[in-house]
């Protein structure tokens, strides 16, 4: 089934994205895209939005991928969804064992009945199955609507986030990884830990637009799934494909932003050249390297750009661009198959290291540390890593958010458990107006 195409233009000073989104509100199934007109290469877009279900799938992890392919390659049309991190259960002989106190499904892709693409001053309409003038119609309701002042709502102060692992017991789980290092049994290990809030309410819109609004991340999504919310400011590029191109972007070496811009810069530059910081970031290189070599023409795997830092609103990251040439006979699915979960959160040897940091997390992760993205027609994709993100059950009124750090035989218990609280700072203060965990 063929999409209906209209282009309108935006007019300055229109805030047709806010509106847009408040738009979206009214339905089931929404997902908001939003690249805040970054500037790194492979970007195509400022923002898609994507509504309603023509058709779906929903899936637990066993035969996960397969039923993935299939749905592809039967709908040849945009698809959005997620792969949860525990879709690896269907990769290798692995479990996941830890509580799940959020309960998203595994895996979830849906055909959007329309899709809306905001590149510059324009906004392209694409819908299937439209009555008459449908789309006319759909983009005065969105122009007309009258935008409120923001506000902040009473219990957000009221919140109570509480952590699964105590400072601790952070220490010790940490010091348990570092013997597996000095053992040999793995060489780095991203340890993850989980801050939750139970009986709770928010606006999950307004929430993610003041999360935006202070991170301004290049992957930053809105995914609501009937009462279940995604609300992400994540940085990370996973994985991408152009034609027969490959695009990792993996991240690994953060530091904090200041104020002062002598100290801020000196900062940027005191993190391009840690020893530690940039010994994380290759390691994962090599073994995104090893995961691409799996679908890549032989001899097409290299890196275009090694641990460059990328200065966001809240902390400087340190990036490297690995890419190569998809082979003519490797299905699409295959190459995300071939490569998850992305390296940046596992460690290495990734067996190994997602064998140890289950026993260690007392969560199952879920959508945390999974991926977020779509599928083009033409066979083309895009996915992000599910971090710097806030997860809500709106009718079990449950809040999560995750945060963690790579460790390697060079790390410090407490510069790690550091290292997660300023990751956790953008999250704690747009749910209680405070930086303390």
């Amino acid at each position: 089934m063929r999409r209906t195409s209209r282009t309108f233009s935006i007019a300055p000073g229109s805030n047709l994205n806010k509106k847009l989104l408040r738009w979206a509100q009214q339905h089931d199934t929404a997902i908001w895209l939003d690249s805040n007109k970054d500037e790194q290469d492979y970007t195509n877009f400022d923002n898609i939005l994507a509504i309603d279900e023509f058709t779906s799938i929903q899936t637990d992890a066993e035969h996960a991928f397969e039923k993935l392919k299939e749905y592809q390659s039967i709908t040849q049309d945009y698809l959005f969804g997620y792969l949860s991190y525990d879709v690896k259960n269907a990769i290798e002989k692995l479990t996941s064992a830890n509580d799940d106190h959020l309960r998203f499904a595994e895996l979830f892709f849906f055909q959007p009945q329309k899709i809306l693409f905001l590149k510059d001053n324009q906004i392209e309409f694409q819908y299937l199955a439209m009555v008459e003038n449908e789309i006319e119609s759909d983009f005065k309701a969105i122009s007309d609507i009258v935008l409120k002042p923001q506000y902040t709502y009473k219990n957000k102060k009221n919140i109570e986030i509480k952590s699964r692992i105590s400072k601790k017991e952070y220490h010790q789980k940490v010091d348990n990884i570092l013997e597996h290092i000095h053992k040999g049994n793995i060489y780095e290990a991203n340890f993850c830990q989980e801050f939750y809030a139970e009986d709770t309410h928010i606006y999950p819109l307004h929430i993610y637009e003041e999360l935006n609004t202070i991170s301004k991340a290049p992957f930053a999504t809105f995914f609501k799934i009937n009462t279940q919310y995604l609300l992400s400011a994540s940085p990370e590029r996973y994985l991408k494909k152009e034609g027969s191109k490959i695009i990792s972007q993996p991240i690994k070496g953060t530091a904090r932003r200041f104020e002062d811009c002598l100290e801020d810069h000196k900062t940027a530059t005191a993190l391009s050249i840690d020893s530690k910081e940039r010994s994380e970031n290759i390691m994962i290189v090599d073994l995104v390297r090893n995961d691409l070599s799996k679908s890549a023409k032989k001899g097409s795997v290299h890196v275009e750009e090694l641990c460059k830092v990328y200065s966001f609103k809240q902390v400087h990251q340190m990036i490297s661009t690995v890419v190569s040439e998809i082979k003519k006979d490797v299905h699409l699915v295959d190459v995300i198959k071939d490569t998850f979960p992305m390296g940046s959160m596992t460690g290495a040897p990734k067996i190994s290291a997602m064998k140890i940091i289950e026993d260690l997390e007392e969560s199952k992760r879920g959508l945390y540390s999974g991926t977020v993205g779509y599928f083009t027609p033409p066979g083309d994709f895009d996915f992000n890593v599910v971090i710097r993100s806030i997860l809500y059950d709106e009718e079990k009124k449950y809040l999560s958010f995750s945060v963690g750090s790579a460790i390697t035989a060079k790390s410090s218990p407490e510069k790690e458990y550091e290292e997660c609280l300023l990751k956790a700072k953008a999250m704690q203060f747009v749910l209680t107006n405070s930086n303390n965990l």
